[in-house]
């Protein structure tokens, strides 16, 4: 019977060690024959790249024509842990307005990007603020729908 035992506690032990093991997952542009940062300055043209890497995963807000960005993400889970991003290339491919020729490729890392935390206040709104009970029962004694003149409810009346 000990043998049992100890074949139950080897299988025990080994499935919680692999439990262990984070669960990884890639999100945004995934090169499959074309690197991004392989786009030559000068010689390249929207129509080549868009042909080597296909469409970009987003634009500039304030130059879509002129900016495209690939953006590649790398994230670990471990069991009930948020996930967290390992690896993050964010590749901008800036264009010549004039001739559409690649006129720089930037890639940026990790590293690079900056934390920003999401404001918790409030601005207030003017103007009264309702009770629960107030809200529940405001609308109560307020009568029906309007009515027409061929006493049809819920229409409007014609003013």
């Amino acid at each position: 019977m000990p043998r049992y035992t100890t074949v139950f506690a080897a299988l025990a032990l080994t499935a919680a060690l692999g439990a262990c093991a984070p669960v990884v997952a890639t999100q945004g542009f995934q090169a499959v024959d074309a690197k991004p940062q392989e786009v030559a300055v000068g010689t390249d043209t929207k129509e080549t790249v868009l042909a080597r890497l296909g469409s970009p995963s987003t634009t500039s807000t304030f130059e879509p024509e002129s900016v495209w960005y690939y953006l590649t993400q790398t994230t670990e889970r471990y069991t009930y842990n948020k996930p967290e991003v390992s690896q993050r290339t964010v590749t901008e491919i800036t264009f010549n307005k004039t001739d559409d020729k690649v006129a720089a490729v930037r890639t940026l890392s990790l590293a690079d990007g900056r934390d920003i935390r999401m404001e918790r206040r409030e601005t207030p709104t003017r103007g009264r603020q309702l009770s629960i009970m107030e809200q529940l029962l405001g609308t109560v004694g307020q009568g029906q729908l309007p009515r027409t003149e061929d006493n049809v409810p819920g229409q409007r009346r014609p003013d």
